[in-house]
C-alpha cells in the first residue's frame, strides 16, 4: 500500500517550541552534557519530522484542529525523554510511539468531554472533499483509516503506510511480534471493509 497522504507542507511552530524549551527541566542523568546541546538535538530532530509528525496525528484520528496543539504536546514529551532516545536507533519509530500515547490520551479526554447526547450521531471521518486538500481517492483512504480502531491502526499506519518493519513497531508499540501481526491482519480487514462501506455509501447519493 502507498501512503494515503498528499506531500501537504504543515506551518512550522518552531518559535512556540522555543519557548516552550526554557519550561522543561533537564534530566538529571544527563551529567555533563549541556541544556543547550540536548535542546538543540531534540529540537533538530523534531523539526526534521515535523510534517510526518503531523501527517501522523491526522492518521492517528486527531482533528485538525487539535493537531497543533498536540504537536506541542509530542514535543514536550521528547523533551523530557529525550535521554532514553537511543540515536543508533531509528528516529521515526521512536516518535511515532510517543505521538500514539499522545493522541490515545487524547482520544480518551475527547470521549470524557463530550456529552454523549453529541457524540452519539457524530461522524468522525473527515470528509473526502476536506482531508488534507488531496485527491478524492487519498481522502477515501484516510477517512477509512480514521474507522480502524487505533490500537490496529498504528501497527497499519507504521507498517503499511510507514513502512517499518514489524518487529521495530512491536518493539515501538511494547507488544509481542504475533500480537502486531495479528492487529496488522485485523487493520487490513478492517481498512478493506470500511473503504467498501464508503464506496457504497457514496454510490447512493
Amino acid at each position: 500500500m502507498t501512503s494515503a497522504d498528499p506531500p501537504k507542507q504543515f506551518p512550522v511552530v518552531g518559535s512556540v517550541l522555543l519557548n516552550h524549551l526554557h519550561l522543561v527541566p533537564n534530566p538529571s542523568s544527563l551529567g555533563s552534557v549541556s541544556s543547550n546541546t540536548i535542546d538543540d538535538a531534540c529540537f533538530d530532530a523534531y523539526q526534521r519530522e515535523l510534517n510526518y509528525l503531523m501527517r501522523t496525528l491526522q492518521r492517528l484520528g486527531v482533528a485538525p484542529a487539535d493537531v497543533e496543539d498536540l504537536t506541542h504536546e509530542v514535543f514536550l514529551v521528547l523533551r523530557r525523554s529525550w535521554h532514553d532516545y537511543d540515536p543508533s536507533r531509528p528516529f521515526k519509530p521512536y516518535l511515532f510511539g510517543i505521538a500514539f500515547r499522545v493522541a490515545s490520551s487524547h482520544r480518551r479526554r475527547f470521549w470524557r468531554e463530550v456529552p454523549f447526547a453529541l457524540v452519539d450521531g457524530q461522524d468522525r471521518a473527515p470528509c473526502p472533499d476536506q482531508a488534507f486538500e488531496s485527491t478524492q481517492a487519498r481522502a477515501l483512504v484516510l477517512a477509512a483509516l480514521q474507522r480502524v480502531p487505533l490500537s490496529v491502526r498504528a501497527v497499519l499506519v507504521m507498517h503499511d503506510l510507514d513502512e517499518i518493519p514489524v518487529q521495530e513497531v512491536a518493539a515501538t508499540l511494547s507488544i509481542p511480534l504475533f500480537t502486531a501481526y495479528s492487529r496488522l491482519r485485523k487493520a487490513r480487514r478492517d481498512l478493506e471493509a470500511a473503504i467498501t462501506y464508503m464506496q457504497k455509501r457514496s454510490a447512493v447519493r
